[in-house]
């Protein structure tokens, strides 16, 4: 099945919705069997998801999450009731829907790409396993996205800054215009976007007939303290009548305060339609998600260690705004590694500061940074840097330079952080 899906890379990204409506179409349309919630934005849609999935869950509802991309496996992409499918059940999906896409071949019609078949196989597993909701998050940007063929019960655009410009528009205005194309006829829409991107998104929801939600407007989180395990925080929206209504949040950074308002917001227009989500089912599904290598805190012995994979500047500034916060006075070393075609320059400025020590390796991907061409850039901004290739010696370097005393962090591109966090879960036993 691997080696299938392997074989579909050669199409690369091919926007448009025709090639996975015919397929689903021949599938019987799956997507259709259950409700859904569609989720997307440049940073947090994963984060959303997962609250979105654990509140399903705790609310005893049969739910599925649909995430892009993965860090070590496929088989994290479809998950049921928080676990992901099984290699077996996997392998299975893709022989059901390898069968239709052959037709489709013999029939003379263009080959799905590799993220339109595992979005397929997505909604088919789904139906599968006979769901309620199944949370869905875009693979890139919205309006021509394999995943925007659903009608949501809600659609959610956690917010817009300028990344993937090449494929969606050159700028800001067009990709506010491609996430906004998630927005269906009379579908609710909540949103933490601001400025530019927020005007754009309230005409087009104003065009749908569509009901608007915005943060710091409608409803709003805010942060009371952090034990660097646990936020405490509490929600407002006068627009509810809901007053400073506090929770725990266990996911960490800055960040999550406001991802955590939107999932909040989302939750309370489905509790409109479906009375087994409770506040209760809220706070207690709060304290307990997680999110790999988002501020994940994966500590070894002594060595307290934070994983992120702050992938593009406004990853890398939420991530150096939850150091600051949450562990300011801490010394740093830094493992990183970056994907050359982003904004390398940008990321380290936000990061970097000049009494950091930092490691740098070279992401599991066609596409990194070479480790000479990141240490040249990291060099001028700190006061010390090494360069490996090879991921398992510089996560070595990197854990003796911290020592137990300094905090290691571990962030850049997930190629490199799935792989570098499944090291160290294999040293924790």
């Amino acid at each position: 099945a691997l080696a299938y899906l392997d074989g579909l890379n050669v199409f690369g990204v091919r926007l448009g919705l025709s090639r996975i409506k015919r397929l689903l179409s021949l599938l019987g349309n799956p997507q259709d069997k259950y409700r859904t919630v569609h989720v997307t934005g440049t940073n947090g849609k994963g984060s959303v998801s997962a609250m979105l999935a654990g509140i399903l869950l705790k609310a005893t509802i049969h739910a599925g999450l649909y995430i892009s991309p993965h860090l070590v496996s496929y088989t994290e992409r479809m998950q049921v009731d928080g676990q992901p499918i099984s290699e077996e059940d996997f392998a299975e999906a893709v022989s059901a829907v390898r069968v239709f896409i052959e037709q489709m071949l013999a029939e003379g019609e263009e080959c799905p790409t590799q993220f339109e078949v595992l979005t397929a196989l997505g909604f088919y597993y789904f139906a599968k396993c006979q769901v309620e909701y199944a949370v869905i998050e875009v693979g890139l940007g919205g309006t021509l996205d394999s995943t925007n063929v659903i009608t949501p019960e809600v659609s959610v655009i956690t917010n817009v800054t300028m990344e993937h410009a090449d494929k969606l528009g050159g700028t800001l205005h067009s990709i506010a215009e491609n996430k906004a194309g998630i927005i269906k006829e009379g579908v609710p829409v909540v949103t933490a976007a601001k400025g530019e991107p927020l005007e754009v998104i309230r005409t087009v929801a104003e065009e749908k007939n569509a009901d608007i939600f915005v943060a710091g407007e409608d409803f709003c989180s805010q942060f009371l303290s952090c034990d660097g395990r646990t936020q405490k925080l509490e929600f407002t929206s006068e627009l509810l009548g809901i007053d400073h209504e506090p929770y725990e949040l266990h996911l960490l950074g800055v960040h999550q305060v406001e991802n955590s308002a939107v999932a909040l917001m989302t939750i309370r227009l489905l509790h409109n339609i479906d009375d087994r989500i409770t506040m209760k089912t809220v706070t207690e599904a709060l304290r307990l998600v997680s999110w790999p290598a988002r501020f994940e805190r994966l500590d070894l012995g002594q060595q307290a260690i934070v994983v992120d994979g702050a992938h593009n500047p406004a990853g890398m500034k939420a991530l150096r705004e939850s150091l600051d916060e949450i562990f300011p006075a801490e010394e740093r070393v830094l493992l990183l590694g970056i994907l050359k075609d982003k904004d390398i320059d940008t990321m380290l400025d936000i990061l970097l500061r000049p009494n950091d020590t930092v490691v740098v390796t070279v992401p599991q991907s066609e596409r990194a940074d070479s480790a000479a061409d990141l240490l040249r850039r990291v060099a001028p901004a700190v006061q010390h840097v090494e360069a490996f290739e090879n991921n398992t010696e510089a996560l070595n370097r990197a854990l003796e330079l911290a020592n137990g005393e300094k905090l290691l962090v571990i962030a850049g591109s997930l190629y490199l952080v799935g792989g570098v966090r499944q090291m160290l879960l294999k040293r924790e036993g």
